[in-house]
């Protein structure tokens, strides 16, 4: 038996175990939620302040980057539409990632944020790492299957979105 000094009562060494894996799970999404936030700052990030991406051509440009993956990817039209304004599709992708980031590590729109994580995860993969051989040397699909687990369940701790949450409740239960 130990002694728990948030109750002050005696709990059994298993009510202990049960007690921490019940906190475990509560938890379990948080260091998945600040990895995600905390890449899709600094990818975001670093598109804006790269000289070299947000230009139409050149090494290391957006949009030579869409010009050569434009006969291997899944949707060659979306590449095409991106080729029409390589800067403009490169800075909206570069402030959709910081957007989705912020959200994510605040918890802000939580379930929102993570939606448009994957939505800029599955245009990357079906674009940029479709031709990627074995598809696992692709990252952009399992930063796609990372996301969603975040748009199922959002960010029920320690964020925005719980704290709203806590305060909707206090506000119907106070009339």
């Amino acid at each position: 038996m130990t002694h728990d000094t948030r109750t002050g009562r005696y709990i059994s060494s298993a009510e202990g175990r049960r007690d921490w894996r019940e906190t475990a799970t509560r938890y379990a999404l948080l260091p998945l939620r600040i990895f995600l936030g905390v890449t899709f700052v600094y990818a975001g990030l670093d598109k804006l302040t790269a000289g070299s991406f947000l230009k139409s051509s050149g090494a290391g440009s957006i949009g030579e980057t869409m010009r050569s993956v434009r006969d291997s990817s899944a949707v060659p039209a979306l590449v095409d539409l991106a080729l029409k304004n390589p800067v403009g599709f490169g800075t909206a992708i570069a402030l959709g990632e910081l957007a989705v980031g912020i959200g994510t590590l605040l918890g802000l729109l939580a379930r929102l944020a993570a939606l448009g994580g994957a939505l800029i995860s599955l245009s990357l993969f079906l674009t940029v790492s479709w031709a990627s051989s074995p598809y696992y040397y692709g990252n952009d699909l399992p930063y796609l299957m990372a996301w969603l687990p975040l748009v199922l369940a959002g960010a029920p701790l320690l964020s925005v979105d719980a704290a709203w949450r806590a305060r909707r409740r206090g506000r119907r239960s106070h009339p």
